[in-house]
């Protein structure tokens, strides 16, 4: 290989994010942006317009792995929503990274109700075949009106169907959700539909995550007009008792370990329902401390 076939790094545009379980992983971006972008509580791809990157700088990116990552295992594709690329770059993709990166035994991505309606089963099928293992999908709230009042497309029915038909093709489904993304005025009923919404997805894994509001978004121009309510960390508290309580899931785990959570509570549901709801139960008691404010993050 000559100096000017050397790959020199990976290509990253832009603000990059991943799930806090692929911290370890490859980050391989595929796409720049979310193709959905309307969402009213993020603005992490305010930065770029989407649009699928060109295979010859993913070449030189797998060049790159291939040298110098030969200790990870796992790899997770980038940007917001990723399944939205077509088949032939999935494919080309995944056949690329059992080539090149033979060590791997992971692929992830995120996605969304789109993107996963946009393939059909036999499709979801064929990527789970060659090696798409993972998939983070964003769901946020099961309440069918704040999920309009969000802009996050699709009613609870199709979240439903499209996170049980992740399932039906073998992949792991890792569903978000966002304590706070109801204020004060829907919490609790946020907290109970998620849960329902929940129970019908039956995923491997929930990560619930707390709303931090963002300066320049639609919905963080909205609490700075007065016209949302977060609720206090009390009010978090009892919305993610509520969700828990109205989640039944056939073996998965729930996550609200992220940075942004007030209290850390890894479940694995059914069996450790009761024991989360009682440790919840005494931190709103006062029995168990909280994390403070200037610890919380993103």
């Amino acid at each position: 290989m000559d100096c000017a076939s050397e790959p020199t790094g990976f290509d990253y545009v832009g603000n990059c994010i991943r799930p806090p379980s692929e911290a370890d992983s490859i980050l391989l971006q595929a796409t720049l942006g979310c193709s959905h972008n309307k969402c009213t509580f993020c603005g992490t791809y305010s930065d770029k317009r989407f649009a699928i990157k060109d295979r010859s700088i993913l070449e030189n990116d797998l060049r790159f792995a291939q040298k110098y990552c030969q200790r990870q295992r796992r790899v997770f594709v980038m940007d917001g929503d990723a399944l939205i690329m077509p088949m032939r770059h999935w494919e080309w993709l995944l056949s690329e990274i059992r080539q090149k990166l033979p060590w791997v035994n992971r692929v992830g991505a995120y996605a969304n109700s789109k993107a996963v309606a946009l393939k059909s089963d036999e499709e979801l099928k064929r990527l789970k075949e060659m090696g798409l293992s993972i998939l983070y999908y964003g769901l946020e709230t099961g309440h069918p009106q704040i999920l309009k009042d969000i802009c996050k497309g699709g009613g609870p029915a199709k979240h439903i169907k499209q996170g049980q038909r992740v399932k039906a093709a073998g992949i792991k489904l890792s569903v978000t959700v966002l304590l706070g993304i109801g204020g004060t005025e829907r919490s609790l009923e946020h907290a109970r539909e998620t849960g329902r919404v929940l129970s019908g997805m039956d995923p491997d894994y929930v990560g619930a995550l707390t709303l931090m509001l963002l300066p320049g978004t639609p919905l963080g121009e909205a609490y700075e007009r007065g016209q949302f309510q977060l609720p206090d960390a009390r009010g978090m508290l009892m919305e993610l008792r509520e969700m828990i309580a109205h989640t039944d899931l056939s073996g998965g785990l729930f996550y609200a370990n992220h940075a942004s959570n007030y209290l850390p509570i890894k479940a694995r549901l059914p069996q450790d329902k009761e024991s989360s709801l009682a440790l919840i139960d005494s931190a709103l008691n006062g029995q168990v401390g909280l994390k403070p404010e200037w610890m919380r993050a993103l």
